[in-house]
C-alpha cells in the first residue's frame, strides 16, 4: 500500500509539472503529424515521396499570433527526422527549432512534440524535414499565422485565403540525391517543378507527357483573394505569374509590404510571400498559373516549369494558347535586383502588435558588429566535395550546441567563427559565431558562387538593407536603406553580387545560418549564432530545456536512463496501481451502482493521466 501511495504521489508530481509548464493565458492549437513514405507519380514516374499525414504536400497549420502551437511529429521514415519551422522566431526556445544544433534527431518510429509560443508573429511560413536532404522528397507544409482581432489589417479582408507550394522536383529520391552529392557529383538540372504537388498542366504535348495530375485553383468572378506561395525547392529560383492577372504584394514571411502590383515576382528558394489577386478577367477560359526556372538557360531548361490551372466558378473553356512570358533580362542584371530592392516594408501598417512596423528604427543605430560571409563553388576539403563560408565548412554536431552547454560537454564546438574570410586553405570545423546579447549587427553575403542562393537565419528577421552585383566594400553603405528596408528571415544573393542585412539580437538561444540551396547546405554551407545572457535569472530571456527533450552524442546515455525510467514506471503501474484499482472496494456512501461506476471512470481516468505523463517522458 505504501508502494502504491509512493507512485501515485510521483505520477502526480510529474503530472502537475507538465500542466503548470503548459498552461497560460493563450490559447492552444494542437497538431498531429504522421511523416511517412509514400508511392506517388507528381511527374508521371512511380517515386518514393515523402507524405504528412499521407499526402504531399501536408496539411495547413493554421494559428493566430500568440498562440502556444503544439506539434506532435510521428516519424514513421527509416531514418532520423526533424521539422523545422523557419521564419518562427521560437522567441526564447531555441529547444524547438528543429535542426540538428538545436535538437537530438527523432528516430525511425519514435515520436516527439514540438511546442512553442508564436509570440508576436504574422504571415505566411511554411514547414519542412531538415535532415539527410530529405526536403527534396517531400515533407513540407504551410504554416499561416493570422493575425487577432484587434489588430486590422492593412487591407479589406479578402474573400479567401489560397496557399500555393511551389519547388523544383527530381524523380530521383531523396537518398539517390544525396549519394550523387557524396560521390562529388552535380546533382543536374531538376525534372520539373511542382505545384502543390502536382506535376504541370500538359499546356504543351511535346513537353508535358499524358497522365500527369495538374492542380486547379477555383475562385470566383469578381472575388479578391490571399494568395500565399512557398518555394520549398532544392536549388531553383521560380518566377511566379498569374496569367492576364496582377498580383498586388502584401505581406513576406511575417512582414507587411508597401502594396505594388506586379505582373511577375522571383520568389526564391526558401522565400514566401501573399499576394492579393481580384478575378477581375473574363470568364471565357480558365487561366495559368505558371512558375518557371530563372537564371537559367531558358531553351534547355523549359520542361523546369510548372503550371497550375486558376478555374472560374462561371468558366466557358480551358486554358490554351501558349504560357505567359517570363522576365526577359538575359542581358540586363540590374532588372531582378531592383524588383528585389522594390520590396519594402509598409511603415505605418501594424504587423502582430498595435505600434507600426516602421517604429523600430533600424537605420539609427550603432552596429557593434560585422560580419562577412563569403560562399565559393564547392571544393574538395579532405577529398569529399564541401561548399563553405569564409573557407569553413561546417560539420553537424553530434550533441546539440545548448544542450552541451547545460551539461558541460568539451569540445562539442568552437566559439571561434571568423568575421570574415581568411587566406587560409579551406576546412572542416564546428565553429560556431560568438554573438553579443542585445548587439546590432550586420551581415554582408558576398556570394562568389556560380548560382543564385538563397540565406536563411533561423530564430530572427532581419532588414535587407542592401544588394547589388560586383564586391562588397565598406563604401556600399551608401547605398543601404535606413529608412523602410524589407524585414523578412530569407533572402537571396545573386552570383558575383552582396546582399547586406542588418539584425537586432534579442532573441537568446543557438540560431542557424544557411544557405537554403538544399545541395549549398548539405555540403556544410552553414554555422550558427550562440547568443546567451549572462544575466539571465529565473529564465527570463531562455526557457530551460523542455522536459521531453530528447538527448543524444556525448549525452546519449541520458536517453537510455530516460527509458529505463519509464520501464519502470509501465512495471510500477501493472503490477501495483492496477491491482489497487481492481480491487478496491467503494465505500458505503458510494454502493450503489451508478455510483461505482462513477467512482471507477474517475480511477481509470486517473489510470489514463498517469500514464499519458509517463509515456510523455519518453516522446
Amino acid at each position: 500500500m505504501a508502494l502504491l501511495a509512493g507512485s501515485v504521489a510521483l505520477c502526480l508530481i510529474h503530472i502537475a509539472v507538465l500542466l503548470g509548464s503548459c498552461f497560460a493565458a493563450d490559447p492552444f492549437a494542437n497538431f498531429e503529424l504522421e511523416v511517412s513514405y509514400i508511392t506517388a507519380s507528381p511527374l508521371g514516374v512511380p517515386q518514393q515521396v515523402i507524405a504528412v499525414n499521407g499526402k504531399l504536400p501536408g496539411p495547413t497549420l493554421n494559428v493566430t499570433t500568440n498562440y502556444n502551437v503544439v506539434v506532435n511529429v510521428k516519424n514513421k521514415l527509416d531514418e532520423n527526422l526533424l521539422i523545422t519551422w523557419p521564419g518562427i522566431e521560437m522567441r526564447r526556445s531555441s529547444w524547438q527549432d528543429g535542426v540538428l544544433g538545436t535538437n537530438c534527431p527523432i528516430p525511425p518510429k519514435w515520436n516527439w512534440t514540438y511546442q512553442f509560443q508564436v509570440k508576436d508573429q504574422i504571415g505566411s511560413y511554411f514547414y519542412f524535414p531538415s535532415l539527410n536532404f530529405q526536403r527534396a522528397a517531400g515533407g513540407f507544409g504551410s504554416f499561416v499565422v493570422t493575425n487577432r482581432d484587434i489588430i486590422p489589417l492593412p487591407f479589406d479582408t479578402p474573400d479567401g485565403d489560397i496557399v500555393i507550394i511551389i519547388g523544383d522536383w527530381y524523380t530521383r529520391n531523396h537518398t539517390a540525391l544525396r549519394a550523387a552529392l557524396d560521390a562529388g557529383k552535380d546533382l543536374g538540372m531538376p525534372d520539373g517543378v511542382l505545384i502543390n504537388g502536382k506535376g504541370p498542366f500538359r499546356y504543351n504535348s511535346t513537353l508535358v507527357p499524358d497522365g500527369i495530375q495538374h492542380e486547379t485553383i477555383n475562385v470566383d468572378p469578381g472575388k479578391t483573394y490571399r494568395i500565399r506561395v512557398h518555394n520549398v525547392g532544392v536549388s531553383t529560383c521560380l518566377n511566379f505569374r498569374i496569367q492576364n492577372h496582377n498580383l498586388l504584394l502584401a505581406e513576406t514571411e511575417g512582414h507587411y509590404t508597401a502594396q505594388q502590383n506586379y505582373s511577375s515576382l522571383d520568389i526564391h528558394v526558401g522565400q514566401s510571400y501573399s499576394f492579393l489577386v481580384t478575378m477581375d478577367q473574363n470568364a471565357s477560359s480558365d487561366y495559368y498559373i505558371v512558375a518557371s526556372a530563372r537564371f537559367v538557360n531558358q531553351s534547355i531548361w523549359q520542361r523546369v516549369t510548372g503550371v497550375a490551372v486558376l478555374h472560374y466558378s462561371n468558366s466557358k473553356g480551358t486554358a490554351t494558347g501558349p504560357l505567359p512570358d517570363p522576365p526577359n533580362d538575359a542581358y540586363d542584371t540590374s532588372y531582378a535586383v531592383n524588383q528585389a530592392l522594390s520590396i519594402r516594408l509598409n511603415v505605418s501598417a501594424s504587423g502582430a502588435r498595435p505600434n507600426p512596423q516602421g517604429s523600430f528604427h533600424y537605420g539609427s543605430i550603432n552596429v557593434t558588429d560585422v560580419y562577412v560571409l563569403r560562399s565559393v563553388p564547392p571544393l574538395t576539403i579532405d577529398g569529399k566535395l564541401r561548399a563553405t563560408f569564409n573557407g569553413i565548412s561546417f560539420v553537424k554536431p553530434d550533441t546539440p550546441i545548448r544542450l552541451a552547454d547545460q551539461f558541460k560537454v568539451q569540445g562539442a564546438y568552437k566559439l571561434d567563427f571568423p568575421a570574415s574570410p581568411l587566406g587560409r586553405p579551406p576546412q572542416l570545423d564546428r565553429s560556431v559565431i560568438n554573438a553579443t546579447y542585445k548587439g546590432f549587427i550586420e551581415v554582408v553575403l558576398q556570394n562568389n558562387d556560380t548560382v543564385v542562393q538563397s540565406f536563411h537565419m533561423d530564430g530572427y528577421s532581419f532588414f535587407v538593407v542592401g544588394m547589388a552585383y560586383g564586391e562588397w566594400t565598406e563604401n556600399s553603405r551608401g547605398s543601404y536603406n535606413r529608412w523602410d528596408a524589407i524585414s523578412r528571415s530569407t533572402t537571396q544573393v545573386f552570383p558575383g553580387g552582396w546582399t547586406a542585412v542588418l539584425v537586432s539580437l534579442d532573441n537568446v538561444g543557438v540560431w542557424n545560418l544557411r544557405a537554403e540551396n538544399l545541395d549549398r547546405w548539405y555540403l556544410g554551407q552553414e554555422t550558427y549564432m550562440r547568443i546567451v545572457n549572462p544575466e539571465d535569472v529565473g529564465n527570463k530571456t531562455e526557457l530551460p530545456p523542455p522536459d521531453n527533450v530528447l538527448f543524444c552524442g556525448a549525452l546519449s546515455h541520458l536517453q537510455k536512463y530516460i527509458i529505463t525510467l519509464v520501464s519502470f514506471w509501465f512495471l510500477c503501474f501493472f503490477q501495483c496501481l492496477i491491482p489497487g484499482l481492481l480491487y478496491s472496494r467503494p465505500q458505503k456512501a458510494d454502493s450503489s451502482a451508478g455510483a461505482t461506476i462513477l467512482r471507477r471512470s474517475e480511477l481509470y481516468l486517473t489510470l489514463l493521466m498517469m500514464l499519458s505523463a509517463a509515456i510523455s517522458v519518453l516522446l
